[in-house]
């Protein structure tokens, strides 16, 4: 069984910086994409980055380039969201979540329970 335990949330200055990890246990990362999402109040689930099993790299959200950053360590099995420059209108639940397909995909098979980002201006 697949799970992923997000961490690295918390509230920060606008213009600030945050790094977020997601550790999966139960698959390695060569064998599943792993993707960033986040939901902010009273807004749908959005889709921000995601990696695939290859290592390629799918963008889902322009406000975040140049800004926000996927990475994975494949021997600590966890990715990583690398986020500068936060803006107020980041403060979301942010989710990572599996593929099995090892593509990036909205439809992912396994979410983790989410981590909080707030951002003051």
């Amino acid at each position: 069984q697949l799970q992923l335990v997000e961490s690295g949330g918390g509230l920060v200055q606008s213009g600030g910086s945050l790094r977020l990890s997601c550790a999966a246990s139960g698959f390695s990362l060569d064998y599943i994409a792993i993707g960033w999402f986040r939901q902010a109040p009273g807004k749908e689930r959005e889709g921000v980055l995601c990696i695939s099993s290859r290592g390629a790299i799918t963008n889902y959200a322009d406000s975040v380039k140049g800004r926000f950053t996927i990475s994975r360590d494949n021997a600590k099995n966890t990715v990583y969201l690398e986020m500068i420059s936060l803006k107020a209108e980041d403060t979301a639940v942010y989710y990572c979540a599996a593929s099995t397909t090892r593509r990036c995909t909205y439809a992912m098979d396994y979410w983790g329970k989410g981590t909080l980002v707030s951002v003051s201006s």
